[in-house]
């Protein structure tokens, strides 16, 4: 494709190395760094004048840094007469990160299930919120042999819309826990509303950080008579506990897509398998440089 460049943040270069080879690029050339300080520094070591420049980071780790990092790119490539920047990136905040990401330069945002849809309207530049869905809906049909006895569960009230929709694709049925916190990150009553016996639950979650709430869920549906218990996720944080609980706890697999990277943790944990996105993100950015739709991307993986 002419007129496009494709740069990697650091936070995540396997996922943006796997978009360019989708995509037939090379990833642009870019140092980034810090200084003795930690001030970060990012310098582009090619011309980017009238080209179509997109950058891939995900909101994970080190997640100021990560966002000072993309600003700053973006930043860069706009004083250097680039004709466009869209910033492709797990999500992180809302209002403050929207008002930082327009004013930095970027023309338009590529996202993956942000975890309130509604963190689009925050933008004043178009944002495509893409969807984990039609992937997780391939996985399960390809790697769990009882799908067609299984029940779809979301571990909150909130994820309803999300395991209906799937449940509707499968033509199965759904299931719902509505917990009860104390406080953030403690759960302190959960209620299954469903019918979960003699079949498989796969809990559907569009995060999950220190996974308190996935596992109690687990529990709760072994208890209430579910033969099996799969959880798959779309950004697999995992921060704190979350590594020691999801071992202790009764899953067949913890499903999660490579928005964040995994390899560390699936050395401490067998039961993370990952879901690769980069073809859809892929797709997307090759349809947006052509100035094409991407809603099929909301319904179909990319072959």
């Amino acid at each position: 494709m002419p007129n496009i460049v494709l740069f990697s943040g650091s936070s995540h270069q396997d996922l943006s190395q796997r978009v360019a080879d989708r995509l037939g690029l090379e990833l642009g050339k870019v140092v980034t760094k810090k200084f003795s300080n930690q001030e970060t520094s990012v310098e582009i070591g090619e011309s980017v004048r009238g080209e179509d420049v997109y950058i891939i980071q995900s909101g994970c780790g080190e997640i100021n840094d990560n966002l000072m990092e993309l600003l700053i790119m973006i930043n860069a490539c706009k004083i250097a007469s680039s004709s466009r920047v869209t910033a492709s990136r797990a999500p992180i905040s809302a209002k403050l990160v929207a008002n930082m990401l327009s004013v930095a330069g970027a023309d338009h945002i590529i996202t993956m299930d942000l975890h309130a849809s509604q963190i689009q309207g925050f933008f004043d530049i178009p944002v495509d919120n893409l969807y984990a869905e039609p992937a997780v809906l391939q996985w399960i049909r390809e790697n769990i042999t009882e799908w067609k006895n299984c029940i779809i569960v979301s571990p909150d009230a909130g994820g309803a819309k999300r395991v209906t929709s799937i449940a509707d694709r499968l033509n199965v049925e759904f299931a719902l826990i509505h917990k009860e916190r104390k406080k953030a990150n403690e759960v302190d009553r959960m209620v299954l509303v469903g019918d979960v016996k003699d079949r498989v639950a796969i809990l559907v979650d569009d995060m999950a950080d220190t996974c308190g709430t996935i596992c109690h869920a687990a529990d709760k549906l072994l208890s209430a008579g579910a033969t099996k218990v799969y959880a798959i996720l779309t950004h697999g944080i995992f921060s704190g506990p979350a590594i020691s609980r999801i071992n202790n706890a009764s899953f067949e697999a913890v499903v999660v897509t490579n928005t964040i990277p995994q390899e560390d943790k699936m050395k401490h944990c067998s039961k993370i398998q990952v879901i690769d996105i980069s073809m859809i993100l892929a797709e997307a950015i090759r349809r947006t440089h052509n100035g094409e739709s991407v809603s099929y991307l909301f319904s179909h993986v990319p072959l």
